[in-house]
């Protein structure tokens, strides 16, 4: 279940910035009992940036592939074998 806290709380930074460590999910912060922003430590926010990278270029790949963009592997690897002498 997400961590939601009222924006006041962002006063005490040693206390948030734990909270963002120790968190699994990031953290809502409401202002005036709405949703303002999502705070998250930087291990989590490299994590998703990664995956996110790694869906996008799956959904490239598929894309690709749908359009008959596809080489042979077995010819490939044979000419990236004869190309870098392994």
């Amino acid at each position: 279940m997400p961590l939601i806290i009222p924006i006041k709380d962002l006063k005490n930074t040693s206390a948030i910035s734990q909270m963002c460590q120790d968190a699994t999910e990031p953290i809502y912060v409401t202002k005036n009992g709405y949703s303002n922003m999502v705070i998250m430590s930087a291990r989590m926010y490299e994590e998703r940036m990664f995956k996110q990278e790694v869906y996008r270029k799956l959904a490239e790949s598929e894309e690709q592939f749908a359009l008959g963009r596809t080489l042979d592997a077995k010819a490939s690897l044979r000419k990236l074998s004869a190309k870098f002498k392994l």
